[in-house]
């Protein structure tokens, strides 16, 4: 952060940690940088609705991130969208903000600004024209040909080192777990407004193909690239016109051929489970959430073991009842209880012990 200061000389950042801000403003004042530290959720609400901020990239992972997008949202910026839980968690709810506010919502997940650029649009936004379902590419995550037998011995360890994608510790596991996918299919049914049986999800080792959309005419349109995402990220900086991204050219020769299969959702359940709460709705999409985090920390700590995540977030699931998520306290409130069960579902378990 301190070199991205020195660089860009900001009038204001903010840091989750307040010792980390603390230091960061010693250090810039000791170089006579003028840059304000801001820390806590506190500070990522003064950045994300700061009158000089055109675009506010929600990019926070987890709930955490559901307070400074709302406030963005709330002040009629664009949002740049890579927070899928905040979409997984409120639904509607932050949609119809978007809507009564006047923000601007854009999806900057590959997966998601791969559909966003496949769909029909117009003046008015995206359109459903013909569309027939949409079907969102996995990578498959680091054990996409581990034995159920090799998946009770997975380390922490094992599961950051994504074969594909640099990312946070929490994306990769979920990554490992294809959790990440199942809350993509409930943020694509949010985003794209489809029922999730026309959300499909094929697994796609080399990550070329970002995702597709399909046409009633039998059409499949497709978007391509590397997978550098400063391609999604420069197509909504630029929106509605393209910009350079720094991304070098897609070789098709190179690439020789494109592979594909169907996801287990036996050996990674993840998928079927975020299925489930998509089709129960309500605040089930936030009870999903929450489990799941709960569940990941509990794994990075060695609490619990890999395969453990998803039965974790299946108890609490069938745990939390789901109810009408008409306000944003319903949703807070699932999510809490949600965390309490999981939480008290972990220390249930044995402990990990290699």
């Amino acid at each position: 952060m301190l070199v991205l200061c020195r660089r860009f000389q900001p009038e204001v950042v903010a840091l989750s940690d307040e010792q980390a801000a603390g230091r960061l403003q010693r250090a810039l004042r000791e170089e006579g940088l003028r840059t304000d530290v801001l820390s806590g959720e506190a500070g990522q609400l003064v950045v994300a609705t700061h009158p000089d901020a055109q675009c506010v990239m929600s990019a926070i992972t987890g709930a955490a991130g559901l307070a400074p997008t709302l406030a963005a949202v709330r002040a009629g910026k664009r949002i740049l969208l890579a927070n899928k839980e905040a979409l997984v968690m409120t639904g509607r709810l932050l949609l119809d903000e978007v809507e009564r506010c006047g923000a601007t919502l854009l999806p900057i997940d590959s997966e998601h600004n791969a559909i966003f650029q496949c769909l029909p649009q117009d003046a008015s936004g995206v359109r459903q024209d013909g569309v027939s379902s949409i079907v969102l590419t996995a990578s498959g995550g680091p054990f996409r040909t581990w034995s159920t037998a090799q998946l009770d011995h997975v380390t922490p360890e094992q599961a950051l080192a994504h074969p594909r994608w640099q990312m946070g510790r929490k994306i990769s596991i979920d990554s490992a777990s294809l959790m990440n996918k199942g809350l993509e299919v409930v943020e694509a049914c949010f985003l794209f407004d489809l029922p999730v049986d026309r959300v499909e999800v094929v697994v796609h080792p080399q990550s070329t193909i970002h995702s597709l959309v399909r046409y009633v005419d039998g059409s499949l349109l497709a978007q391509l690239g590397e997978p550098d995402m400063r391609i999604p990220i420069a197509h909504a900086l630029g929106w509605p016109e393209r910009i350079d991204s720094g991304a070098k050219p897609l070789d098709l020769v190179a690439l020789s051929r494109l592979d594909f299969e169907a996801p287990d959702t036996g050996r990674f359940p993840a998928l079927r489970l975020a299925r489930d709460a998509a089709a129960t709705g309500g605040t089930a999409t936030a009870i999903l959430n929450a489990a799941n985090e709960v569940a990941v920390q509990a794994f990075l700590e060695r609490q619990i073991g890999f395969r453990t995540l998803m039965d974790v977030v299946d108890h609490t699931l069938n745990s939390v009842a789901s109810q009408a998520a008409r306000t944003l306290d319903a949703v807070l409130d699932a999510d809490a209880c949600a965390r309490r069960v999981a939480h008290d579902q972990v220390l249930k378990r044995p402990m990990v012990t290699s």
